[in-house]
């Protein structure tokens, strides 16, 4: 089903769990961000391999808490406003492994409590996480193992290269990340897309494994293009490298008036370069 924007954006409420996908700074649904920017909402936790998703969100005072592996710009080491944040004590941390991460989605996805997995034994993750647990294998071997817990969502937001209306997304880059996780881990998903496209266009773009998310994973779809910016969605374009050394050196009153007080197509005025 088709929806706007603001129609996605308007199902958080605050205090809700929000999945965000893409990596770091590598096609992440910033129109999406953008509007929830806008929307004010508060105490929100962000699940999520964090870029300027978490930025833009910590710096604009919409979050309570972090769940995520990393958060970065990728050219840029460490997101400017997070690691601002995190150093005034402004936000939570729930800081697991990339992997495990991934493990708590996959249990979330298939509605398990749990998956075992031996990532985070005999590191610091288990210090940081006191609430986390190890289970021994019921088998000969005996093995024990984190038992990471499911990652539930409230609401996901996504975005794809190409989508039908009906929310059959495909990627055309090189990796899928998690993205379908994130949406079967969900409550409601929603699918932010370069184009949307006729069924029949979508399945000649490309072969059947870059069919990433189906109709029965998605609630609305909507059109936006350019609406990764300034994160990358090759190929359709690159991480605008430029801007996101100007989002990652100017305060954020002036970026914030610059950029982000108008609406999106505002904003995609003001980055066309």
């Amino acid at each position: 089903m088709r929806v706007s924007i603001e129609d996605a954006v308007g199902e958080v409420r605050d205090g809700m769990t929000i999945g965000i996908g893409g990596w770091g700074s590598r096609r992440k649904p910033m129109a999406m961000v953008r509007a929830l920017l806008r929307s004010g909402r508060k105490d929100l936790t962000l699940v999520s391999y964090g870029g300027p998703d978490v930025g833009l969100l910590v710096a604009a005072g919409c979050v309570r808490r972090i769940v995520t592996g990393f958060v970065s710009l990728d050219s840029i080491p460490l997101e400017p406003h997070f690691r601002a944040a995190r150093s005034a004590g402004a936000v939570e941390l729930t800081e697991y492994d990339e992997g495990m991460l991934y493990w708590g989605l996959l249990a979330a996805a298939n509605r398990l409590p749990f998956l075992p997995i031996r990532a985070g034994l005999g590191s610091d993750v288990m210090r940081v996480n006191p609430g986390l647990r190890t289970v021994r294998s019921p088998y000969a071997d005996a093995t024990e193992l984190v038992a990471m817990p499911a990652i539930t969502m409230d609401v996901a937001f996504v975005h794809l290269n190409r989508a039908d209306a009906d929310g059959n997304g495909r990627y055309l880059g090189p990796d899928p990340y998690f993205d379908d996780l994130f949406c079967l881990a969900a409550k409601q998903r929603f699918l932010s897309c370069e184009r949307i496209v006729s069924t029949g266009e979508l399945q000649e773009q490309g072969p059947p494994q870059t069919l990433l998310t189906n109709r029965s994973m998605v609630d609305g779809v909507t059109e936006t293009p350019h609406g990764a910016h300034f994160t990358s969605c090759v190929p359709d374009y690159g991480r605008d490298e430029e801007f996101q050394r100007e989002y990652a050196t100017t305060g954020w009153d002036t970026f914030r008036a610059r950029y982000l007080d108008g609406d999106e197509t505002d904003y995609q005025k003001a980055v066309r370069r």
